[in-house]
């Protein structure tokens, strides 16, 4: 049994100070909201590498270190070929649907269903929407406190909560979900884009670390060389070479479909499009994205492989997980970093999740505000609510929408391991981004195209699923029969396409703004650099709380050092944050 660090009172300070943060970046957030504009999409004056670094943070959450740790420990280095798609993804984004976003002059993600087909079709997606949405967040929730309650030592512990027996993992779940509702529902899209921001660097700095460390302990003294050749003598001869899904041609299909959609046309992404002043920054985000997806996930991939030969049974150690190899990156933490940087690496984790879920949360609310309670309230009483109307009523839908989705996350445990759960909720939430990536790039289709063609790639999918069709491959199944299906239908309903029906009049005006360029901005906005201000803050204040970390004692495996090499990191990045924030930017003259 491995010496593990257990957690302690210096990373429960670290812990909690986390949580201040993010509160605290909620409270500053809300005083920058001057609009319903601001709340959701930051009065489109995000710049664009604040915007690319919240985008990619997004998809690197708990479920990267958690669900997708797992997989690679299972497989090895088909991790590699899988979970490096979305470079190719957001290269085809820097290309063409990062300017198509941004030129589609949107004020709220689903607005883009009422310009391209029509009200109903929006009325329709944000009803269908609201269920996959709380799923995904419940699911987001759960993998995120299958990681902190393993890394706080109390994932297999009962307590006593208002008379009701809970477990390690609920009391997480009923912890770590309050602070998501709260921080998410005060601040808007400015609290996502700034939290994700801070995240992004927690992330990189915890990766940096983590994987010399790990190399240098299976080295034994004789370097990181030696720790990655003894990896690569003593893992499974199948463990380097594709095998199980990685080899499965139809699965990585599917895979690659799914994140072409997922990193191209998802509602939080495209809110991330448009919150940039200018098409040049759509597509610098996307190209910032394509580089951090392609080499970031090699810094937690190749540690978990090591894990392999560190951690050879998870199952005797971590008994009580259902999947105990989704425990293989916190072991890693657990092992090798000194307290301090363990508590650092929970807060990691839990500020990328709780990124993702704050996207979540904000596009929904941004949809059933502006896409069905504004209409619906003007006809009902013939004038349009005020903005505090819309602003309260979107923070009402934040928090119910939070709610329901810690009470998923406490019922999921009932349907297996985390990471397969995730592949097959997004291989049918995909159904709903094939009309939206069709519609984007075809666009002479009836005004009912989009609605037709998802509740037949549904149907399809849904009845297969029932029908236990191919139960081996049930992502590959869905993926695939919803693609052939959607693209089947939409192409079908181009032949009642009339450009003349006044139902398309809104669609002309749109297919005119998409091949119409959004002129760059002709100068960097003063409150789109301040906010670096406050990242360099944090960053600050956090790599001062890790040198005085390293004043407590480590060991041989984990010394204290550690903590001084993160803390120096982060010290040198907020000193730059706050460093570019100073500058000034005169604007340009136009004569």
């Amino acid at each position: 049994m491995p010496a593990f660090n257990t957690v302690n009172a210096f990373d429960y300070g670290l812990i909690g100070l986390y949580f201040v943060i993010v509160v605290a970046v909620g409270v500053y957030a809300a005083r920058r909201n001057k609009s319903v504009e601001d709340y959701f999409k930051a009065g489109g004056q995000v710049p664009w590498v604040l915007a690319g670094l919240s985008n990619w943070v997004s998809g690197f959450s708990a479920f990267m270190f958690v669900a997708a740790a797992g997989f690679t420990y299972r497989t090895g280095i088909g991790a590699m070929v899988i979970f490096t798609m979305a470079t190719w993804a957001y290269l085809l984004g820097y290309f063409y649907f990062a300017k198509m976003w941004r030129r589609a002059r949107l004020d709220s993600p689903l607005q883009f269903l009422t310009r391209r087909y029509s009200p109903s079709t929006t009325y329709f997606y944000s009803v269908t929407a609201i269920v996959p949405q709380v799923v995904g967040i419940g699911q987001g929730l759960y993998i995120l406190c299958i990681f902190v309650s393993t890394a706080l030592g109390f994932g297999g512990e009962t307590w006593q909560l208002f008379g009701v027996e809970v477990t390690g993992i609920q009391l997480s779940i009923l912890v770590v979900g309050a602070v998501m509702v709260i921080y998410t529902v005060i601040g808007g899209l400015w609290a996502a884009v700034l939290s994700d921001a801070v995240q992004s660097i927690i992330i990189v700095v915890m990766t940096v670390i983590i994987f010399p460390v790990s190399f240098l302990y299976l080295g034994e003294g004789a370097g990181i060389g030696a720790g990655f050749s003894r990896m690569l003598n003593e893992v499974p001869p199948e463990f380097l070479r594709l095998q199980g899904s990685s080899a499965d041609p139809w699965f990585l299909i599917a895979f690659f479909i799914n994140t072409l959609l997922g990193y191209n046309v998802a509602w939080h992404l495209a809110q991330r499009y448009y919150s940039v002043p200018d098409e040049r920054g759509a597509r610098r985000m996307a190209l910032l994205c394509a580089g951090l997806s392609l080499f970031a996930p090699l810094l937690w991939i190749l540690p978990v492989m090591g894990a392999k030969v560190i951690f050879p049974d998870l199952g005797a150690i971590w008994p009580s997980l259902k999947e105990p190899a989704e425990s293989a990156y916190v072991s890693l933490a657990l092992l090798l970093l000194p307290h301090g940087l363990i508590g650092f690496v929970v807060s990691a984790v839990m500020s990328a999740t709780l990124g993702q879920a704050n996207d979540a949360f904000n596009w929904l609310a941004a949809t059933t505000t502006r896409d069905v309670y504004v209409p619906v309230r003007k006809r009902m009483t013939g004038s349009a609510p005020s903005d505090r109307q819309q602003l309260r009523f979107a923070q009402a839908t934040m928090f119910v929408v939070g709610v329901l989705g810690i009470l998923v996350a406490l019922y999921i445990p009932r349907f297996g391991g985390a990471f397969y759960f995730a592949l097959n909720y997004h291989s049918l939430v995909a159904a709903f981004l094939m009309p939206v990536a069709l519609g984007m790039v075809f666009r002479r289709t009836p005004w009912w195209s989009g609605m037709a063609a998802c509740i037949s790639a549904l149907a399809v999918a849904i009845t297969l699923m029932v029908m236990n069709v191919w139960p081996e491959n049930p992502m590959a199944r869905n993926i695939l029969s919803e693609a052939f299906v959607c693209t089947l239908v939409f192409a079908i309903s181009a032949r009642w396409y009339n450009p003349d029906d006044p139902r398309h009049a809104e669609l002309r005006r749109f297919d005119e703004d998409l091949r119409t360029p959004v002129p760059d901005s002709p100068q960097k906005t003063l409150a789109g650099l301040g906010v670096y201000a406050l990242i360099g803050t944090i960053s600050l204040v956090l790599g001062g709380v890790l040198l005085l970390c390293a004043l407590i004692p480590g060991s041989v495996v984990a010394p204290a050092s550690h903590n001084a090499v993160a803390g120096g990191m982060l010290i040198l990045i907020g000193l730059g944050l706050r460093r570019l924030a100073r500058q000034t930017v005169k604007p340009v003259s136009h004569e």
